[in-house]
């Protein structure tokens, strides 16, 4: 699946690592921010923890100290009710130089009793700041007016706004992609035999460009088939239209020994034709294939009728039970034509066929073959020229094969050739 959308993949992968990254890098600002408020906050607690600790010492009275204060806009809360909430739920973000500490590390221990150690602790609680100033026998909660909590409003638009640029982007780039998806589709429906699928795309673009020529090129291989099919159909016809009043005017010549071999070479233009039409059908792909369910041992029988020898010729050991899943003309044509080769080419004019683990097997006895195979299955080659061939067979046995997902095979077994029928991947056999 990836495979078939890795363009689309790319993009997603390019805009999930894009928006990580953006998104690390605010955080990243974020906590340094943050900290830098905090830092420039706590600045103030010098002050504070100076005026708290002349009030400890007695040097200024109560008002004096409660003036002083309100001159920094600090508000002593000490007694109020929301003193114990504040305390115990609010975040220290800062005490004494150190950040984020707990509560309970606000506790100090004492070691003299005329000095007074102050521990100045800065505590955010619903978007308000406090500074908590305690000694060893004092504290005392403020709450700051002039300073609030940190603020990150600025930096979540910048965030946000660049995040929806990304998106945005993306987005458009995905939507200028999707007709090279549809493109995709419809080459494949072309490439299926689909003549009526259109690739024309209005625009000026890149994809629309490539799609525009397709749609061009499509017209002219169009023009190119129906003109091929056009001659096809007319030579065909105009072939068998002589040949078969040949046969006509051949039946009236007088001379047995001419009217024979006049016979024969309008036979061989016959089946010359019809091997072509069927070259030209299966490698056209233009073909539909009507593939059922049939017995093994009735397409042998079938091609042994339409290769016209005798039964005799052909020794069957194929289980009755097997059947195979085929175009029933095409493959047994197949199989009639490695029976003709077969007996063709046998000094004793007889073959076998045997069905093994799913593969069908052609033997006969005779010469190996002095080739590869990959030779005889090119169109008009053959060891031995006859009359009766032109060199088609192994050419179009192939061809079916491959149609229906078998491969043609050959081996040497003792001083005996086997033809053999293998599948490409396990097909649909029954043994019932």
């Amino acid at each position: 699946m990836i495979k078939n959308n890795a363009v689309l993949a790319t993009v997603m992968f390019a805009l999930v690592v894009t928006v990580t990254s953006v998104s690390y890098t605010f955080y990243q600002l974020y906590e340094t921010n943050r900290a830098k408020h905090i830092d420039n906050v706590f600045g103030k607690h010098a002050l504070i923890s100076q005026i708290y600790h002349t009030y400890l010492l007695k040097q200024i009275s109560e008002p004096m100290f409660e003036a002083n204060l309100a001159l920094y806009d600090l508000d002593d809360i000490t007694g109020k009710e929301e003193y114990e909430a504040i305390i115990r739920q609010g975040k220290v973000l800062k005490s004494d130089g150190t950040t984020d500490r707990e509560m309970s590390s606000l506790e100090f221990s004492y070691i003299h009793p005329t000095v007074q150690p102050i521990i100045i602790s800065m505590i955010e609680y619903k978007d308000k700041i406090y500074f908590w100033a305690e000694s060893s026998h004092h504290t005392v909660l403020l709450e700051d007016h002039s300073i609030h909590a940190y603020n990150p409003i600025n930096l979540l638009s910048a965030y946000g706004t660049l995040i929806t640029i990304l998106l945005v982007s993306f987005a458009l780039i995905i939507h200028r992609l999707s007709p090279l998806r549809r493109l995709r589709r419809q080459i494949a429906r072309f490439g299926e035999g689909d003549m009526g699928v259109r690739f024309r795309i209005n625009g000026s673009d890149e994809i629309a460009l490539i799609a525009n020529e397709l749609d061009t090129t499509q017209n002219k291989i169009r023009s190119l088939i129906e003109s091929r099919n056009l001659f096809l159909r007319n030579i065909m016809h105009e072939l068998k239209t002589p040949i078969a009043k040949g046969r006509i005017v051949a039946t009236m010549i007088g001379d047995e020994k001419q009217r024979g071999r006049f016979e024969g070479i309008f036979e061989r233009l016959e089946l010359l034709i019809g091997e072509f039409a069927l070259i030209e059908e299966i490698s056209s792909g233009n073909q539909y294939l009507e593939k059922k369910e049939y017995r093994l041992v009735d397409i042998i029988d079938g091609a042994i009728d339409s290769a016209m020898v005798e039964y005799d010729s052909v020794s069957c050991h194929v289980d009755t039970m097997i059947k195979i899943e085929v175009d029933y003309r095409l493959f047994m044509t197949a199989v009639k034509n490695l029976i003709d080769n077969a007996i063709k080419y046998s000094p004793d004019k007889k073959m076998e066929i045997a069905a093994e683990g799913g593969e069908i097997l052609f033997i006969n006895t005779g010469q190996p073959l002095k080739k590869p195979l990959s030779y005889y299955i090119e169109p008009f080659t053959k060891d031995h020229p006859t009359k009766d061939s032109f060199g088609l067979g192994l050419y179009i046995v192939d061809a079916i094969l491959k149609e229906h997902g078998y491969v043609l095979a050959y081996e040497r077994r003792e001083n005996r050739n086997c033809f053999i029928f293998v599948p490409e991947k396990p097909s649909k056999r029954n043994h019932k």
